[in-house]
């Protein structure tokens, strides 16, 4: 079997029932299902690709998130993942902004950039500009409120202890990267800096801004520096600016991403947590590490 279908469940809104996967293995002409988490998540081998449609109508609209991958080399040695709405919950910049009382207008340029309708670097030194004069303490109430995603402990936990290299690969800023990184055990972390007068922001960023070809470009130098091939890495993002990461990647998932992005990427999670992308690649539930 050249291919393995891999299925997660949403866990509290749905589960992945013994009919369910018969009637995909039919559809697949797929072999003997194997249970990575009871009622959640099983990867079905089988010889090629199923066809959509036909999962769709098996499926329907359950919150199952589905893979179709290889069956060879599943387990990546190299993740880089974005910050923002991915590994965490919020949009930093869109924070600063509320601290700073210019809230919903940076969060209506943030939602552009995401989307990719407007250029990245240009959108951030604007937002950044807007910032000017924001004292230093709102990056700590800004830092003190942060939340991780669901699953995203487990996923650099598990990859870790696994001898993968984890990195944090943001178009965000080191003030928040550092903490964030330092919090959830990755190798390496990478991000803008924002400027300051000691006291306040300036309202600049330093150059070059770290933009979707830098995140890229991290991806190629961090695998060649580790001796890593391109195919045995992932990365996973949810904007526009991680879609090269993703596309250069072996394994590239967009993450609750927009609609164009989601498009684009090669995998997605739609409905389910961080966990997933552990499920993707063939990792069981009793293999994973807080």
């Amino acid at each position: 079997m050249n291919t393995v279908l891999t299925l997660v469940a949403r866990r509290d809104a749905t589960i992945l029932d013994p009919g369910t996967l018969t009637a995909l293995r039919d559809a697949a002409r797929a072999g003997p299902p194997a249970i990575l988490s009871p009622g959640e998540a099983a990867d079905l081998p089988c010889p090629a690709p199923p066809p959509p449609e036909a999962l769709a109508a098996i499926l329907g609209a359950r919150p199952i998130d589905v893979f179709c991958l290889p069956a060879t080399g599943r387990r990546k040695r190299l993740l880089t993942a974005d910050m923002d709405s991915t590994i965490i919950t919020a949009e930093v910049i869109d924070e600063l902004a509320a601290e700073a009382g210019i809230g919903a207008e940076i969060a209506a340029i943030t939602a552009r950039s995401m989307e990719g309708k407007i250029d990245f670097g240009e959108a951030l030194r604007a937002r950044v500009a807007r910032l000017r004069g924001t004292r230093l303490a709102a990056l700590d109430r800004v830092a003190a409120r942060l939340c991780c995603t669901e699953g995203a402990r487990e996923l650099i936990a598990t990859m870790r202890a696994n001898g993968a290299v984890t990195a944090l690969v943001s178009g965000g800023f080191t003030y928040f990267t550092t903490r964030i990184a330092e919090c959830l055990g990755f190798t390496a972390h990478f991000a803008n800096h924002l400027q300051d007068d000691g006291e306040t922001l300036t309202g600049t960023v330093a150059e070059p801004v770290l933009d979707r070809d830098a995140k890229a470009r991290i991806l190629r130098e961090l695998a060649a520096a580790h001796a890593i091939p391109l195919a045995d890495t992932m990365a996973i993002g949810d904007g526009a600016n991680d879609l090269a990461m993703l596309k250069t990647a072996g394994l590239g998932i967009a993450f609750r991403a927009k609609p164009a992005v989601a498009a684009a990427a090669e995998a997605r999670i739609t409905h389910g947590t961080l966990r997933v992308a552990l499920f993707a690649q063939g990792y069981r539930r009793d293999e994973f590490r807080e």
